[in-house]
């Protein structure tokens, strides 16, 4: 990088947030397409599996527990434990926590998606293993720092990130799979910069979702990356630009 290009961590927020996305959406794809639609089937397809796909890296963790955002009923699918009363709390979540642990057919499922993931990840990255171990190790620092300032600001920690961070990582997991779930979970982390910078505006879900482009919603985008860039000043502005680089130039 040219000693006269700065890419600070608040413009690298907004630059890298596309890349970011991209590169999750493909691996993601590439897992539906590879074998986890007919895995998704044999357990009773989206309805049945949608929750346990979004927080395979925590409940695929010994003990694993997560917590619902914004009040959604559990599927009664027999993948998660059965609901108890018109919330559809699970049986064994402490009272109002929302809490929920996947049964030993949802654990079943995980191992099983997990192994998905490894084979496609492997072939959709393949021929790139140095930029993919190059991102794991950026996007690591990352999540472990993005930690830190979670617990050392709970109040303002941010209620998606919480519950996905930090990504269930036993031991021989593929390098693909390890990129694959750390880009997963910093997507959340802006998800919750996104979400604080619309309610600060004054906005509610609804009303963020129809707002048209236009300098409000410009704002709240420069807002969301000002919010979401407190992690990346654990990466040197040329380490900013080699994450960029390698984002762009992986397939998919």
């Amino acid at each position: 990088m040219s000693d006269g290009v700065e890419l600070a961590p608040h413009r690298f927020a907004g630059l890298v947030a596309p890349a970011v996305d991209r590169a999750f959406v493909a691996g993601m794809l590439a897992g539906r397409d590879g074998g986890g639609a007919e895995l998704s089937s044999r357990y009773g397809g989206p309805a049945a599996t949608g929750f346990l796909v979004e927080f395979r890296t925590r409940l695929a963790a010994p003990g694993g527990r997560a917590r619902l955002r914004g009040g959604h009923p559990l599927p009664g699918s027999g993948l998660l434990p059965a609901g108890a009363g018109q919330a559809g709390r699970p049986r064994d979540a402490a009272p109002g926590d929302g809490g929920f642990s996947a049964t030993e057919r949802g654990l079943a499922f995980l191992t099983e998606i997990y192994q998905v993931h490894a084979e496609v990840t492997e072939e959709l990255w393949a021929g790139h293993d140095d930029r993919v171990v190059r991102l794991v190790e950026a996007l690591g620092r990352l999540l472990a720092y993005a930690l830190v300032l979670a617990d050392a600001e709970p109040a303002v920690a941010g209620s998606a990130f919480a519950a996905m961070a930090p990504p269930y990582e036993p031991e021989g997991t593929p390098p693909g799979v390890l990129l694959l779930n750390r880009l997963g979970t910093l997507r959340y982390h802006r998800a919750d910069a996104h979400a604080a910078a619309w309610r600060a505006a004054g906005h509610t879900a609804a009303s963020i979702a129809e707002l048209p482009p236009g300098a409000e919603r410009l704002a709240i985008e420069l807002e969301t990356d000002r919010r979401a860039a407190g992690p990346y000043v654990v990466l040197t502005a040329e380490e900013r630009l080699a994450m960029l680089a390698d984002l762009a130039a992986l397939p998919g």
